[in-house]
């Protein structure tokens, strides 16, 4: 068997989002109800780019793909997880060096977001300089464990770079109990069409077998 890691958000009224801002936060709306119907049925009052969510370019680009055209050989795939526990601010080009990416990479940053439950302001975020070392590289995907992959940077230059290199981006990963490694990552977008991003549960599968103490006994 293989171990198998969601790394999505819980979705929930009172979860992290974007800049603590009400108008972003879910709301769950209950439309009918026992015991006065034979069923209950809730509406989801919920952003695009709620919790775990893909980004598609036309998030920051007039006219870009919306999240429906990424094909799923996108986004189901092997990827690595690289430790970057040790950035304190902005992931640079010389953070990213030691990782080695080769063309078609997709690469899921695990830093010291993943230890905190809360939108922070001063998140850890890759800096215009490192998303152009990873355009450079070839990389077909990156992952970060923000709600953001830049943070207020004039002009959003880290997502136009990945963009225009034709790199998907996942926002909202939770790493916190993940090594660095290889995996199989799975990410399902919901199906929407013709929008900017999509809420999506993100699972990771490990490479490596593992065999029960009872099997291995047998």
């Amino acid at each position: 068997m293989r171990k198998i890691y969601d790394i999505s958000m819980a979705i929930h009224e009172g979860m992290p989002v974007w800049k603590n801002k009400p108008e972003k936060r879910p709301a769950f709306e209950i439309t009918v109800d026992h015991p006065t119907h034979h069923v209950r049925e809730t509406r989801l009052h919920l952003d695009a780019h709620t919790g775990t969510h893909v980004d598609a370019p036309l998030h920051m680009v007039e006219g870009g793909r919306t999240v429906d055209t990424l094909a799923v050989e996108q986004l189901v795939r092997p990827c690595r997880v690289i430790d970057l526990t040790h950035v304190a601010s902005a992931i640079t080009a010389k953070d990213l060096e030691a990782a080695e990416p080769q063309p078609g990479d997709f690469l899921l940053f695990k830093t010291r977001n993943s230890f905190c439950d809360e939108f922070v302001p001063d998140f850890i975020y890759l800096s215009e300089n490192g998303a152009d070392f990873l355009a450079q590289a070839g990389v077909s995907g990156v992952g970060i464990d923000a709600l953001g992959i830049e943070r207020d940077q004039p002009g959003h230059p880290t997502h136009k770079r990945l963009f225009s290199a034709g790199i998907v981006v996942i926002e909202g990963l939770r790493l916190k109990d993940v090594e660095p490694d290889r995996y199989l990552l799975v990410a399902a977008p919901l199906k929407l069409v013709g929008l900017d991003a999509a809420p999506a549960r993100v699972l990771l599968i490990s490479m490596k077998s593992t065999v029960s103490a009872s099997a291995s006994e047998s």
